[in-house]
């Protein structure tokens, strides 16, 4: 039997960590010459900012978000994001982890409240977008992205982030009107889960 390339929550790949580097680590695994430019201004991020790793730096911070996909890896889901009134991936800040695969797995658990998702450890994108939240200057979140599979019959809960959620097939996400950047990792996933064969 093959071991799955996968971790859970409770996986010691995931635990938290402090340091920073373990932060690059991960940036640095994405090879893609598509996305050299962005990988060195998370760089350059990661090295001149103080604490890359906190919500309140700035110009901008590390976060780590989740393609969640459906067990058969058709589908994969939003979330109409409650601050920002737009359509998003599961994710969140740092918050001092370094570990930004497990950060995108618990913001994916917490934000879809589906039990039992399971990440692939090395980023699939990278991604820098500016914020504008309700009462605060605009930002950068510098947003390392990881794959995450949801299992057969998972059934979504949410919580107060998000005011409406969509399961939408992985080659339709722009109907949702959503960037770039978004369109580009719906397709990295798709192509990881066929690599992995995970699905």
């Amino acid at each position: 039997m093959v071991e799955s390339p996968l971790l859970v929550a409770e996986d010691p790949g995931l635990d938290p960590s402090e340091r920073v580097g373990d932060a690059w680590s991960a940036v640095a695994e994405v090879v893609d010459s598509d996305l050299q430019a962005t990988r060195s201004r998370v760089r350059q991020l990661i090295e001149t900012v103080e604490r890359p790793l906190h919500r309140d730096s700035r110009p901008g911070h590390l976060t780590g978000s989740a393609l969640v996909v459906d067990s058969e890896c058709r589908r994969t889901l939003f979330l109409l994001h409650a601050k920002l009134g737009i359509w998003v991936q599961p994710g969140g800040h740092a918050d001092g982890d370094a570990n930004l695969a497990a950060v995108a797995l618990k913001e994916a658990s917490e934000e879809t409240g589906i039990n039992g998702l399971r990440v692939w450890p090395r980023a699939i994108d990278l991604d820098i977008h500016e914020v504008r939240p309700p009462s605060e200057e605009p930002h950068f979140h510098h947003d390392i992205r990881f794959l995450v599979v949801a299992p057969p019959g998972a059934e979504f809960v949410g919580n107060h982030e998000s005011l409406d959620h969509k399961w939408v097939a992985l080659d339709r996400v722009t109907d949702l009107g959503v960037d770039e950047g978004v369109t580009r990792l719906a397709s990295k996933g798709r192509q990881a889960a066929t690599r992995l064969g995970i699905c």
